[in-house]
């Protein structure tokens, strides 16, 4: 499901680069992570929610549970909307800022303006991700996020290559592809079903509601971070390598987005088996899913490398064509990136296991050094030594001390969880 959510993004470049040009497609990189910042308010109430619901289900409580979930379903839905219209009023202003200028800044508005009118859907399609999971239901999770990825493609060469409507037809067929990723859900939970929850009349449960944002708080930290440290990369790259830059850190975004989604996707999948056993006491069985999952990380992180570095041209001109020195540009921050991947498993898992386990403070903590502390900080320093390479090389080096920060943390706290 993450994997195919990542789609959505990379489809909208694909065809941007190729029949709108490259400014159009540095206009979606430059405001893309703005927006990510506010969808991924969703993965804070499905990644907290479901640790919380899975633990309630392992408690044997399913009326709780049921209305838990429903409330949270509400809040995000209502956070969405509330969002929605500042969003859109201050896109001109959150552009400028973000050092657009000229056709750029017109890209990025025009792009922006139109995604955020689904903001509330997306939300809640971030969010039925995960509770897919919890119900036991994570195969229809993955056939209603596959219908909503073949929808933006259909919608993408309709609007884009035979109504012509360019960046605008892009921006389009996301926002109804991310309608269809959340509507669907919430008409299937709502009726009758045969998964583990159900969407009913919710009751407020303040206290309920700030455990699922704490708890969730981590994971929505790692990924608005993420984004919020992708717009200073974008300034700092329109700094140092202009517009060019700006593409090709988009290039190195969309292999970022499908690798991470691949480590995120099975944080997620694993987080309720993890909680449910931990709810229930199940120590060996917690001891066995962990020492699975580290050796599945593991093995996984040195496989994505690989790939990384041997598919870094041919990525590159699917995108680019011919375009001589950003062509080799790319290819050569390709493979310094690529490292990156050696340790993102580890830093993503270790964030992910806390969280499962109800434990919002440290998944939090690993979450803030991993994006504020190390790669932030390379990101603003390393170019002063090193020039654009040190942009490329900051994700190296936050990836590895945000893992080496999980393995601590998991051998420091061992015996209270008794893992």
């Amino acid at each position: 499901m993450n994997i195919f959510t990542s789609l959505y993004i990379i489809v909208d470049g694909y065809f941007v680069a190729n029949y709108v040009g490259k400014t159009g497609f540095a206009g979606i990189n430059l405001i893309m992570p703005v927006l990510n910042i506010l969808g991924t308010t969703g993965y804070m109430f499905g990644v907290g929610g479901s640790a919380l619901i899975a633990k309630t289900l392992g408690e044997k409580e399913q009326e709780k549970a049921d209305r838990l979930f429903s409330l949270i379903i509400l809040a995000s839905f209502s956070l969405g909307v509330l969002m929605l219209v500042p969003g859109f009023i201050f896109m001109p202003w959150i552009a400028a800022m973000l050092g657009a200028e000229g056709k750029l800044l017109e890209y990025s508005i025009l792009y922006g303006r139109i995604f955020i009118l689904a903001l509330p859907a997306w939300i809640l399609a971030y969010s039925f991700q995960l509770f897919f999971v919890t119900a036991e239901k994570p195969r229809l999770g993955l056939v209603v996020t596959l219908c909503a990825g073949l929808c933006n493609i259909a919608l993408d060469m309709l609007f884009i290559i035979v109504f012509q409507w360019g960046l605008a037809g892009a921006a389009a067929a996301s926002a109804v592809s991310q309608v269809v990723g959340g509507l669907y859900p919430l008409i299937y939970f709502r009726r009758k079903n045969n998964s583990l929850l159900r969407l009913v009349k919710p009751g407020w449960d303040g206290r309920a509601l700030v455990k699922c944002c704490t708890n969730g708080s981590s994971e929505f930290m790692a990924e608005a971070a993420f984004s919020f440290v992708g717009t200073i990369y974008n300034v700092q790259l329109l700094k140092y390598a202009g517009e060019d830059g700006v593409v090709i850190y988009g290039l190195l975004m969309y292999v970022s987005l499908i690798f991470s989604a691949i480590f995120v996707g099975y944080s997620n999948g694993a987080g309720p088996v993890f909680s449910y056993h931990y709810g229930a006491q199940n120590h060996t069985e917690l001891k066995n899913l962990r020492i699975k999952s580290l050796v599945i990380i593991g093995l996984t992180s040195v496989i994505m490398f690989i790939l990384s570095e041997v598919l870094a041209y041919p990525f590159s001109i699917l995108f680019l064509k011919d375009t001589g020195q950003l062509l080799s540009d790319t290819v050569h921050a390709f493979q310094i990136v690529s490292f990156a991947y050696l340790f993102t498993g580890m830093a993503i898992f270790g964030s992910g296991f806390f969280t499962a386990l109800n434990n919002g403070q440290i998944s939090a903590l690993i979450s803030f050094l991993r994006t504020f502390v190390f790669e932030l900080g390379a990101v603003l320093f390393l170019p002063v030594l090193l020039g654009t390479d040190g942009i490329w090389c900051s994700a190296v080096f936050a990836e590895l001390m945000a893992a080496v920060a999980g393995i601590i943390f998991m051998a420091a706290l061992q015996r209270r969880y008794h893992y």
